[in-house]
């Protein structure tokens, strides 16, 4: 008795108060639920609002002041143990953007920005009248992220084109919080012994009151990126970008289920900095009928994070103890092929990519994650594939498909067991050292405009459609259990979706 849905809510409305002066109010509420016979319940989705005031100050210069709210949901109700885990992150943004065209080769974009975070790690609660767990709050976290920045696009000349600039961003870890201290600051210790990673053992705590600094960050993050035609039909492009991550996302990538824990910067967890670098080429042809990108691209990162074995991520009050600090490194071929006229129009998009992360020992006595050596990230996909295309049938009708192919997401299966007291436990393997089967869909649509015509008052249309059209099983998880009739081991490949009819009316006013 599984069920799964989603739900996605958006609006945006408009007031223009003179011929200087609009307001833009917009909003998004969606919520998705998987539901496996109430055992397991994992709900998740955002709310975010945002008012933006747009100026304008003369025909060369104006701005958008907008102030952001957004709360992002994340739950778990595991009925078997009777928990329940809800977790979060509110964002309180606020932003000033300008926009300066200096001359006809010249336009500024520069801005200042920001955030205040407010992260709920978990509240714990039972699910049931029978369950042993009590109800607790995690402590709260709270940080700052304030910036400014400023970019370039000038024209040089007829062919060459520059786009350059920096942002300059700094973050702030902020109490109210309690903080573990460990002896020679290492939250998770080695035990050469027994060659495993373990919980550091706090030496004490220190309390830091409401918006008291814990730890500060600030990083350049300089961009560059110049463009070049060839000729009226051909360009290509390289550019280089620094990018700042002060928030950090871990992932648990063993089998059955995904879960998602975000975490600020803080004395222990370094902000993860990206550089990226990428080079490209475009060319139209056939009287601009079709057109073709190709591009390819290398990014490093530093400060990328992931958990020891055995770690446990759910309501994990100090999640320093179970992570080590590594880097990635993702490297890719993307090309697009694009029809854009008549009435059967479309792409074809294929990537070619490499992403993955090291997590080496501290020092030669380690083992690190992996013995040290490179594995594939969560975000590893070798081949990518995607068609999509429609077709204008007439006015009233136009009909739509789209078909996607992935190499399936990476995990680590157990590769063998031991018996402990007569109970089976699984051995696991190298991390990510697995693939889910091959992810692939065909999803078709069809719709209908009723008065195609109709420029004012209401205008509607519906749209009929059918995702996954021959019911591929896709994967979401592969979990491992032994059979109780049997008693051999099996693999158990968990499917959300089916097919799944659908059929939509959009309006507009």
């Amino acid at each position: 008795d599984n069920s799964a849905y989603f739900y996605d809510l958006n609006t945006k409305m408009n007031y223009k108060l003179n011929d200087n002066n609009n307001l833009f109010l917009s909003g998004y509420f969606g919520r998705d639920l998987f539901n496996l016979n109430d055992s397991f319940v994992n709900t998740y989705g955002n709310t975010t609002l945002n008012l933006r005031w747009n100026h304008l100050f003369s025909e060369k210069l104006f701005s958008n002041l907008s102030l952001i709210y957004s709360d992002y949901y994340y739950g778990l109700n595991l009925d078997l143990i009777g928990f329940l885990w809800n977790s979060g992150i509110k964002n309180y943004n606020i932003k000033y953007d300008f926009k300066n065209y200096i001359s006809d080769k010249l336009k500024l974009n520069y801005g200042i920005n920001g955030i205040y975070y407010d992260f709920n790690p978990g509240v714990i609660e039972p699910s049931n009248t029978t369950s042993g767990i009590n109800y607790r709050q995690l402590e709260k976290k709270f940080a700052l992220e304030p910036s400014v920045y400023i970019d370039a696009e000038q024209k040089i000349s007829k062919n060459l084109s520059l786009s350059y600039g920096f942002r300059y961003s700094m973050f702030y870890r902020l109490g109210s919080s309690t903080v573990n201290l460990y002896e020679n600051n290492q939250a998770v210790v080695f035990n050469s012994n027994l060659q495993i990673y373990e919980k550091g053992i706090p030496t004490g705590t220190k309390y830091y009151g409401n918006n008291k600094v814990i730890e500060s960050f600030n990083n350049l993050e300089p961009r560059f990126a110049a463009s070049y035609q060839l000729n009226e039909k051909q360009s290509i492009k390289a550019s280089y970008n620094r990018m700042t991550q002060y928030l950090q996302l871990i992932t648990n990538t063993a089998s059955p289920t995904p879960l998602d824990v975000w975490t600020p910067s803080d004395q222990y967890i370094q902000p993860q900095i990206l550089d990226q670098v990428a080079v490209g080429y475009f060319k139209n042809f056939n009287n601009d009928n079709y057109s073709l990108e190709v591009e390819s691209y290398f990014k490093k990162t530093k400060n990328r994070i992931d958990y020891i074995d055995g770690a446990d991520l759910i309501a994990n009050e100090a999640i320093e103890q179970i992570i080590l600090n590594g880097e990635m490194r993702a490297y890719g071929f993307e090309v697009l092929l694009r029809k854009n006229t008549g009435k059967l129009n479309g792409w074809i998009a294929y990537t070619l990519s490499k992403s993955e992360q090291r997590t080496p020992g501290r020092n030669t006595t380690e083992t690190g994650i992996n013995e040290g050596n490179w594995y594939r990230s969560g975000y590893d996909k070798l081949h990518n594939l995607s068609i999509t295309s429609t077709y204008e049938h007439n006015k009233k009708w136009t009909f739509g498909a789209n078909f996607v192919l992935q190499t399936g997401q990476p995990v680590t299966y157990p590769n063998g067991q031991y018996e402990y007291q007569g109970i089976t436990i699984p051995s696991y393997g190298l991390r990510n050292g697995n693939s889910l089967p091959v992810y692939h869909h065909l999803d078709v649509s069809a719709t209908y405009i009723p008065k195609p015509n109709k420029k004012k008052n209401w205008q509607g249309e519906w749209v009929f459609s059918i995702y996954n059209l021959y019911g591929r099983k896709n994967a979401a998880s592969i979990s491992f259990r032994q059979n109780e009739t049997s008693g051999s081991n099996e693999a158990i490949r968990l499917s959300i979706f089916g097919i799944v009819p659908g059929i939509s009316y959009n309006f507009k006013f």
